[in-house]
Order: C-alpha cells, then structure tokens, then sequence
C-alpha cells in the first residue's frame, strides 16, 4: 500500500516539492556559511519524493546550533517552502481521493520549517533513532 501511495504522491505533488527542495539546497549551497542548510534541503528532498513508510523525529544530540540555525532557516527558505506545503495540501484535500496526499502535505510542514534537529527515519522505527 505504501509502494500505492507513493508513486501517487510522486505524481501529484512529489516531483514539485522535491524539485523546490533541491532548488533551496542549491541556492543555501553556493555560499560556504550555509551549505548545512542545502544538506538539510536535499534530505528533505528525499522526503518529499517518497514520505509515506517515513516519518521525522527530534534528535537528541541537536543543541542550540540547531535551534539558531532553524531560526535563520525559517527567516530565508522555511516559510515560503511551508507555504508550497500549505497550498498544495489545500488543493488535494478538495477531493476525496487527495485527503491523504494532502494530510501528507501537512506533516512536512513542521521539518520545512525546522530541519536542523530532526532526522528521517522509516516509520516501524521512529524511536529506534532517539
């Protein structure tokens, strides 16, 4: 099922989300100060492409090099990366069909947001990596 649901998202919003993550990447990646930012992006990316079987957790050994670096990553790239999720969720929870591509959407709201901290794990083993 999730094999189903994936190719699916890959369809409807997948490529596009991944497509605007490796774009950020790219653009964090040509300065040096924020080429942590773009490895954060293109992780995402890989979310983005294919995020049901995942799920995101906290890690525990993120200090408060995470939290300032999620503060300037939500000031540059995580607002307008949430509102691409926003939009799109909306547009897919117009039909039946949608309401679980657009729920989707809305779980990566809170790592286009914040993604220093967080890491991506597959969902039999979201505590495996804490």
């Amino acid at each position: 099922m999730k094999l189903i649901l994936n190719l699916l998202w890959l369809v409807l919003s997948g490529l596009w989300l991944a497509l605007a993550y490796v774009l950020a990447g790219l653009i964090c990646c040509v300065l040096i100060v924020t080429i942590p930012f773009g490895i954060a992006s293109f992780r995402i990316a890989g979310y983005a492409l294919w995020p049901f079987g995942r799920t995101t957790v906290e890690r525990r050994d993120a200090g408060a090099g995470s939290a300032i670096g999620n503060v300037v990553w939500i000031i540059f790239a995580g607002w307008w990366l949430a509102l691409g999720h926003i939009f799109t969720g909306l547009a897919l929870c117009v039909t039946i069909i949608g309401i679980p591509f657009g729920i989707a959407n809305f779980k990566m709201i809170p790592i286009s947001l914040m993604p220093l901290g967080r890491e991506i794990v597959p969902t039999d083993q979201p505590f495996a990596a804490r």
